[in-house]
């Protein structure tokens, strides 16, 4: 009795992968929309109902980082800042809260900005804001 040589099969079969594709498919499509999505409660902008008769007291950084009021001149540090700026807040008899801005030189490292907003903030100043120049 001869035997027959068997051929080899050089075809795949790829409909079983295209039901598990499909089966993959539907899963993930169910489950997407019940995962929880990140929430980023952005502030919104608008005009205050109430009038700001006073201007707001101007802490300036410059290049050098150097920190001063808009109309001193002599330059403080973070731990002086508090003080100067209690004082001033202090003297203001009409608007004792006075908002307080800050106007940063753009060169300068975001961190310094951000460390005079939190000695403004341990200063217990309420208003704390950012001067920027408009386009």
């Amino acid at each position: 009795m001869a035997r027959r040589a068997r051929r080899i099969k050089n075809e795949i079969n790829v409909v079983p992968y295209i039901d598990v594709m499909l089966v993959l498919l539907v899963i993930f499509m169910v489950a997407t929309p019940m995962m929880q999505q990140g929430v980023v409660n952005l502030p919104t902008v608008g005009k205050s109902d109430q009038e700001v008769n006073v201007a707001p007291l101007r802490v300036e950084i410059d290049a050098a980082g150097a920190i001063k009021l808009h109309d001193k001149e002599e330059t403080s540090d973070l731990a002086d800042l508090k003080a100067l700026v209690a004082s001033v807040q202090a003297k203001q008899t009409v608007t004792p809260n006075r908002p307080v801005v800050i106007a940063a030189d753009k060169s300068i490292r975001y961190e310094q900005v951000m460390n005079a907003m939190d000695a403004l903030k341990q200063a217990n100043i309420a208003r704390v804001g950012l001067l920027v120049q408009p386009k």
